[in-house]
This record gives structure tokens, sequence and C-alpha cells, in this order.
């Protein structure tokens, strides 16, 4: 309570009412996958081109960098990338004394990273300037420094030239108490290097790089094994330095999540992966899942989504896009595209909306055409099609989820409920340790009516009023005495979501005229 002990008078700011809840983000993908290069902490990416600057481009072992692509293409605005590495590679290095250079990933790619060190700009004993330089398929065939000194500029442009990434940072210190401080800039692990991480040994700088030009990161290796434990990543890690699907616990953020290069495992680590994906989505209530047929699946008949669950949907058939690398058409699994598709649908008209009917931007064409007979077969068992329309386009053509569970057999009604819930969650947390009486249960209904009655407004819920949408209890019929003693503030929540017009049926008859026609 304030105090008043002399006289005068007192302003104070208090609180009454509701507090508003602000919607969580619902179009936020996770990928997991293969890539380039790059480490292999999840970094938020908001565009392709930084997914290509961050982790190279399209590689032939791996469809991540087709889906990431795919998603940006259909809508999608921020996702966050889990790279998987095999499990014996290795990262590739060197030591320049005092510092030692490090790939911030593992794989050959950095035997392929290369370093000039030189004076910096400024003329000070303590600064010099770090040139990095990344070459795609291979090494210049000669690093060394020409016979004159004086052409020594013109050859180091011309490897730079035929470099695919080049870093340049000039005027770094070697005083820690610098804002150019060269650790604080490119340490390792979070520095803003794509290519380099740097740890020293002392506090001296590098000598510059003569000849050779350039000094290049070596033992870095692919490795040979791919299971399902790299996808995983160790949860015994310490936070931060968890990868894969483990790194994603750690991503609130994270509402989707797809991992396209499961199709490179084989049968069991494959079938084992999916079970681990969905049930993550499962375990924090928070995210869905975004599965996709095998290639070449033309068995329709026993066709069958591989996992029963509210938190996840299955795609089928593949899709058929420009391959860069080829020239030409290449395959791939649909489910980048599609989550591209949750996002516009989200930012369009909002989660509520059943992510269908919608073309698929970037597909050329699809593995196998369906027919409506083969769909209806395939829609009651949870198969979303994706199919390709005379004149409309191809189209993601179902929005089901792969539940039996009759109440959450639309992908809408499931991720309109993970919206409510993560907003109410994060929008009452101000309720924790507050006076658990009836001015609070007042407060904290009032809010969660207010948040859900915008929630109406904007078409998510039935009814033609807020009573016939939704209904908000907190009071004696929700919560015990019992409950109230051991701290427990209960509230129920019933809310009527809007269910897609999956069956549009129009019944024609003949009329005589004349006069209307009763049943």
């Amino acid at each position: 309570m304030p105090e008043y002990l002399a006289p005068g008078v007192y302003i104070e700011e208090i609180e009454i009412g509701a507090k508003p809840i602000e919607g969580v983000s619902t179009s936020t993908a996770g990928f997991l996958g293969l890539t380039e290069r790059g480490p292999t902490d999840p970094r938020l990416i908001t565009g392709f081109e930084q997914f290509q600057r961050l982790y190279g481009g399209f590689i032939q072992d791996s469809y991540l960098a087709y889906a990431v692509d795919g998603f940006f293409r259909n809508g999608g605005q921020r996702c966050f990338i889990g790279r998987i590495v095999k499990s014996d590679a290795t990262r590739a290095h060197v030591t320049v004394d005092p510092i030692t250079f490090e790939a911030p990933g593992e794989g050959g790619w950095g035997n392929r990273v290369a370093v000039r060190i030189e004076n910096a700009s400024l003329d000070r004993a303590d600064l010099f300037k770090l040139t990095v330089a990344y070459w795609k398929n291979n090494l210049p065939g000669d690093l060394s420094a020409p016979a004159d000194p004086k052409e020594t500029p013109k050859k180091v442009r011309t490897l730079l030239a035929d470099a695919q990434v080049v870093e340049v940072y000039d005027n770094l210190s070697t005083v820690p108490t610098s804002s150019d401080y060269y650790l604080s800039k490119l340490g390792k692990p979070k520095g803003v290097s794509n290519l380099v991480q740097l740890t020293s040994s002392g506090e001296e700088r590098p000598a510059n790089n003569t000849d050779p030009l350039f000094t290049v990161l070596a033992d870095g290796d692919d490795g040979t094994d791919l299971t399902r434990s790299e996808f995983l990543g160790d949860p015994a890690a310490a936070p931060g330095e968890r990868i894969g699907l483990t790194a994603f616990t750690e991503l609130d953020e994270i509402s989707i999540v797809y991992c396209p290069d499961l199709h490179s495992l084989d049968e069991s680590n494959r079938n084992q992966l999916i079970d681990d994906i969905v049930s993550h989505c499962e375990n924090l209530k928070d995210r869905f899942a975004i599965l996709d047929a095998l290639a070449n699946t033309a068995d329709i008949p026993g066709l069958r989504p591989p996992k029963d669950s509210k938190y996840a949907a299955f795609y089928y058939p593949w899709i058929e896009v420009f391959d860069p690398l080829t020239k030409g058409a290449k395959k791939v699994p649909p489910g980048g595209f599609v989550a591209g598709i949750y996002a516009r649908s989200d930012q369009e008209r909002g989660v509520h909306k059943a992510p269908a009917n919608e073309v698929v931007r970037g597909a050329s064409d699809v593995e196998f055409k369906l027919t409506k007979g083969e769909q209806d077969i395939l829609n009651p068992r949870g198969v979303n099609c994706i199919r390709a329309f005379p004149g409309r386009g191809i189209r993601v053509w179902g929005a089901r989820t792969t539940s039996s569970d009759t109440l959450w057999k639309y992908i809408n009604v499931r991720r309109l409920f993970l919206y409510l819930e993560e907003s109410i969650e994060e929008g009452t947390q101000w309720v924790v340790f507050e006076p658990n009486d009836e001015k609070l249960w007042a407060r904290v209904k009032q809010t969660i009516t207010q948040f859900l009655t915008r929630v109406w407004k904007d078409g998510a819920l039935m009814g033609t009023t807020p009573e016939e949408a939704f209904f908000v209890k907190c009071d004696r019929t929700t919560m015990t005495q019992d409950d109230i003693d051991n701290g427990r503030l209960i509230v129920v929540i019933g809310v009527a979501p809007v269910k897609p017009a999956e069956f549009v049926i129009f019944r024609i008859a003949q009329w005589a005229g004349g006069s209307a026609v009763t049943e």
C-alpha cells in the first residue's frame, strides 16, 4: 500500500478493466534439412536471398532449398532453418597465430574457404584487414604470390572475382575495449561472418598473407552416415548448442514444422522421424506438422497418412518445378510450397480460413494427375490432394488433418485453436501471482471476452452475436474452494469455430413457373 505521511496531493497510476491480448504469429515455419554450407544452430531467414547468402543454393542431395524457395514464393515471410549434418562430419579450420579460423558448420565446404590478412586502411599497429572468400566448386589452382609484388593486388582481385562469396572486414582491432574488436565482431559462435568463426590465444594481430596470398581452411569433411538421430539432435546438449528438431523446442515462434529431407532416409529411419516430428508438435501444442507422400507413389488404394494426429496434415502427390541446377524440370515434395500457402492464407484471410483452393506458385506440373474418383478414395482418409485444373492452375484441393477424430478433421480448426490457446496463454501471463479473488476473475473474463470478440468479428467463429460464438466462465462455478486454496484460477472457454464449405451442393429441379415450389 502507498504511504501518505505529509499533507499534499498525490497522483497515482492504477490499472482497471481488461488487458489487451495480442494474437500470436501462425505463419513462421521451421525447416529441417541438408544445405550446401552454413551454421547448424537454427537461424531466422526472411527471404530466399538471405538463405542463399547463409546456406548456399540448390544442391543435388537435398530438397531443402527447393522447399524454402517454394515457401517464400507462396507468401511465406519468416522461417527458421535447422541445418542437418551427418554424424561423422567435421569442421574445417586453420590457425594463423594467434587466431584460429573455423567454419561455422561441419562439412567439406569449409575446405574451400580461405582468409587473407593485410594491413588496415588506417595505418595503426593494432589494426588489420581480413578478407574471407568461398569458392563453391574448387579452389583456384594457384594461390601463390606473383614474382612481381606490384602484381599482387591485381591477382588478388582476379582470385576474388571467381569466389561465390567474399566478406571484407577492415580496421579490425586487437584492443578488447574497441568497438571494432575482432572477437566481438567475428568471434565464435555468434559473429557476423557467414564463413568463419574466430578464437584467439593472444592479443597481437596475425601476420599478413604473403605467399600464398590466401590461407585455406582444412580438415572439413561431409561425413558418411545420415540417420534419424542427426535430424533429432542431442537432447542432452546445452541450451544454445542444440541442433535439429531438439533446437526447435527452444523457438517459441515456430508454428509450422516441415522436413523435406526425411525422404533421403531409409524406410525405418523415415517412419521414426515422422513419428518424432508429429510427437514434437503434439507435445509442444503450439505448432503443426506438414507431411507428404513418397515420390513415385502410384498405389492410390493403399495410400494413407503415416500417422493419426490432429497436429499434422498429409499431402500428395509431388510437384514439378524448374531446377536451377539442371535448367530442366525436377520433381520435389510439396510441403515447403504448402507451408507458404498456409502463411499466405493466414495473412490474407486469417488462420480460420482453410489453406485450400489455393494456387501452388512455382509449380509447373504434378507428378500424377488425379481424377475426382481417385480423390473420392483419398479425401476421407485425410490425404490432401494437389490437383491440376484446366484453366485454374495447380491447386491444393484438400484441408484435412490426419486425425480420425471428426472434431479435429479440418486443418483450419486445429490451427485456429493453436492460435487461440497460445495467444491467451501469452496474453494472460500478468495474472500469475495476482490475488485470486472476484476482482481478478472479472478482469480475466473481460480480457478474454474482448479478445474473442475481435476474433469473432474477424470471421473465425460462428454466430450472429458474440453470445452465439463463444462463452467465458471464471467464477465459483469453475473453481472450488480447494482450487482457490491451492492457487488455481480456472477459466472455462467455449468457442464455435467456422468449418470450411468442403462440399458445395446445389439442388436444381425443373419448375413449371407461376407459383413457388414448397416441400
